[in-house]
């Protein structure tokens, strides 16, 4: 029996759990940013990725004004209008005016996992103050968009 998009996008990003951060990184064990943790974990399910971001600063999001990372969810994964469950592509902001910066995939309804600066990859909990920053929630494709 095969597992689900899901099953195995949560079976690949806990295997990133640990890895160090680094700012564009995209190596399991070695480092990785929110960013490079989500196509980290595309390119092992799929097989590639679905597209480079090209460089970026630490402020890209507030420096460039667009909402880079909401559109491109939406241009490769299947924006969801339900609660986040296990194996979901879940999109932060800081503040209501500025763009997404911060993305993490679900392992459970209550619990996601993401990679943030001075720490490593760790599962948080979905507590009141997360969800209130959620500025989108994405189930990955069954095939690659």
């Amino acid at each position: 029996m095969s597992r689900s998009i899901p099953e195995m996008i949560v079976a690949e990003a806990t295997g990133w759990l640990g890895t160090p951060y680094r700012h564009q990184g995209m190596r399991k064990g070695v480092g990785c940013d929110c960013l490079g943790l989500v196509l980290g974990v595309w390119q092992a399910v799929y097989g590639r990725g679905p597209e480079k971001p090209g460089p970026y600063a630490p402020d890209w999001a507030e420096a460039g004004g667009q909402d880079r990372l909401l559109a491109a969810a939406r241009r490769h994964c299947v924006e969801k209008r339900e609660g986040p469950g296990a194996g979901d592509l879940v999109l932060f902001r800081w503040r209501a005016h500025l763009p997404a910066k911060h993305a993490a995939i679900m392992v459970a309804d209550d619990r996601f996992i993401h990679a943030y600066q001075g720490s490593a990859v760790v599962i948080s909990a979905l507590v009141p103050q997360w969800r209130s920053r959620i500025a989108g929630m994405f189930a990955f494709p069954d095939k690659p968009i």
